[in-house]
């Protein structure tokens, strides 16, 4: 265990990451960065490690940004926006490039940059309860944590701009069919079903699982981390806007938000 917003364990081969922030619906900040970091680096130190179990305590799998904590940095939120992500981003790296097989349990709603770590996982298996909604729209932002790149990568270009363009909520149902989770599971078995899979990958040869994994990386992720960086660039210029703003406040007052409609400064990806 690292503390109490982040839990972490092995046994026996198997490695788990849990949020831990239900009052937040275990939203992202900074702090989470670093402590994310740390169990990965105790994963990259440890041979004996097999599979890696991505989870999360309470509701929802994880609500993206702190949106309380978007509040309380007002004209930073710019620079605090671009500081979590510095801080974020090499962590997500590091955690995909992990040679060992990554199983994401959804055990509820997984919004904004919560779709990207929940994307990390090379399975992902899914409570019936779970939902997607990307927010960024909604709140006058773009998208960060690899949201983009694994949603382009896993739907298409077609189907990532429909839920990133217009905030739609994909249930579980249609994130299995669209091919965005591996398996659909009652909530009360979603525990059982992540151990019987955890069970199939730690008996198969490690050696294999690390080539899978590497080729298939090879093969389809291009130019991850720049688009990683091309995100927090984005995000910054947003965060500096009045749109910003604007839909954090309307959120928080839950109202419709008036947006400008200005795109603002263009940065360059």
């Amino acid at each position: 265990m690292l503390d109490d917003a982040l839990l972490f364990a092995v046994d026996r081969g198997v490695a788990t990451i849990r949020l831990n922030r239900p009052d937040v619906g275990n939203a992202l900040d900074a702090a989470v960065a670093h402590r994310l970091a740390a169990a990965v680096a105790a994963i990259e130190r440890d041979d004996s490690v097999r599979v890696v179990v991505l989870g999360a305590t309470g509701r929802h799998f994880c609500a993206g940004g702190d949106i309380g904590e978007f509040l309380t940095v007002r004209d930073r939120l710019a620079d605090a926006i671009g500081d979590e992500l510095a801080a974020l981003n090499p962590v997500l790296v590091r955690l995909r490039a992990l040679p060992v097989p990554i199983v994401t349990a959804l055990n509820g709603p997984v919004a904004g940059g919560g779709i990207g770590l929940a994307l990390c996982g090379d399975l992902v298996v899914a409570a019936e309860s779970a939902r997607f909604r990307s927010g960024y729209s909604a709140i006058g932002l773009s998208p960060d944590a690899g949201t983009s790149f694994l949603l382009v990568r896993a739907l298409g270009a077609t189907r990532a701009k429909e839920l990133m363009f217009l905030n739609r909520s994909l249930s579980a149902a249609d994130a299995l069919a669209w091919g965005l989770v591996n398996r659909v599971v009652p909530d009360d078995r979603l525990d059982a079903e992540v151990d019987s899979l955890v069970a199939a990958l730690v008996a198969l040869p490690a050696g294999s699982l690390a080539a899978v994994k590497a080729l298939v990386a090879q093969a389809a992720d291009g130019a991850y981390e720049g688009v990683l960086a091309s995100e927090r660039r984005f995000m910054i210029q947003n965060a500096a806007g009045a749109d910003a703003r604007e839909g954090i406040a309307a959120f928080i007052d839950r109202r419709a938000p008036a947006f400008g409609g200005a795109p603002g400064t263009t940065v360059s990806a």
